[in-house]
């Protein structure tokens, strides 16, 4: 499965404990990453500077669902059952 443009909700749902190039203390989850472009595409992506979090999240039915909409709603779901 690959990913749905526009969508960027595993970009946005989840916290990232590690830092990332603009947030040296992670991300919160519900924020988005500041290297979302305009288009909502990863500006890291491919790059070392990736977080081994976003570079191990691959797309899945169940994860995306239909709309980023469904995404944000599993994603927030997964984030609240997970946190510490």
């Amino acid at each position: 499965m690959y990913c749905r443009p526009g969508c960027a909700a595993c970009c946005t749902a989840p916290s990232i404990s590690s830092p990332i190039p603009g947030l040296p203390g992670g991300k919160p989850a519900g924020v988005a990453c500041p290297q979302l472009d305009q288009a909502l595409r990863c500006r890291l992506f491919g790059r070392p500077e990736r977080p081994a979090v976003c570079t191990g999240l691959r797309p899945s039915a169940e994860m995306c669902g239909d709309n980023r909409d469904q995404a944000m709603l599993w994603l927030s779901r997964l984030e609240r059952q997970t946190r510490p």
